[in-house]
């Protein structure tokens, strides 16, 4: 089987570049935006040997999962350029529900359990800022990098690393593999699958212009919502009850004394994790 991209991507006039093996997906991502790639080209490999997760913190990534990274080029707005992450959340999680609809919901001895938000619970979340968690245990991690163009615009890389075939070891959380949990799918027909959802909530997103939408729809597969969160920034801990994302996709907890803080970036513990963090 090779890559390839969705219909309704290459419609969108999306492009795809392979590679057996590479360093990194995003760096390719970069290298190509320097050279002058107009963008809206996904960069995919069949194995990643240096692959990287948030704060430069190294991202295992064997053969068999699914490394691919999007350039977009977009006006030079960090902090609409940041809500990306939101729409691919958002796209892995369609993509995933796509191909695997066994996914979506845990089934209980009685049907479906019932204490989700619809009075079902979702095996797929999403996790502030750009996590996809399945049965708790995180699934998926997403990486954006940006650099400013000579022409003024801004060229955004953004990576998705999926457990397919095998999850990382010796974390200080849950991580989990689709085949772990009996899934039969590939990294060929999930990105496939991807590169459609991404085409399609890209256009809801319109440049940010319709992050509205997107925070909605990001806020109804949110892990954790009005639940107590424990946020790591730097040294520093702040625990509250996560009521929301703003119009910004900034976290928003309120702490046990009332005080609404507001939180750029972070690391998010949930439950019992996340009071021993206090």
């Amino acid at each position: 089987m090779e890559f390839k991209l969705g219909r309704a991507s290459a419609e969108s006039a999306y492009r795809l570049k392979f590679f057996e093996t590479t360093g990194s997906t995003n760096a390719e991502g970069l290298a190509a935006a320097r050279a002058g790639d107009p963008g809206r080209c996904w960069f995919v490999t069949a194995q990643q040997t240096s692959g990287r997760g948030r704060r430069g913190r190294p991202w295992a990534m064997p053969a068999g999962n699914l490394a691919a990274s999007l350039l977009v080029i977009v006006p030079n707005q960090p902090a609409t350029a940041a809500t990306l992450g939101f729409v691919a959340g958002l796209a892995l999680d369609e993509a995933l529900r796509s191909v695997a609809p066994g996914l979506a919901f845990r089934i209980g001895l009685d049907g479906i359990e019932g204490d989700g938000p619809a009075g079902r619970r979702d095996r797929l979340r999403l996790k502030w800022p750009n996590d996809v968690l399945l049965d708790g245990g995180k699934l998926a991690g997403i990486l954006l990098e940006a650099e400013p163009l000579p022409d003024g615009r801004l060229a955004v890389v953004i990576g998705i690393g999926v457990n397919v075939v095998a999850a990382p070891e010796g974390l200080p959380y849950p991580a989990t593999a689709l085949v772990e949990l009996g899934v039969g799918i590939d990294a060929f027909r999930l990105f496939e699958a991807l590169s459609d959802a991404w085409a399609s909530v890209a256009r809801v997103w319109n440049e940010g212009r319709g992050f509205k939408a997107v925070r909605r729809l990001w806020l109804d597969r949110a892990a954790g919502l009005g639940e107590t969160v424990a946020v790591r920034v730097g040294e520093q801990v702040f625990s509250g009850v996560f009521e929301t994302i703003d119009e910004e996709g900034r976290l928003v907890i309120r702490s046990p004394e009332g005080l609404v803080r507001t939180i750029a970036a972070g690391e998010v513990h949930f439950g019992t994790v996340a009071t021993s963090r206090q």
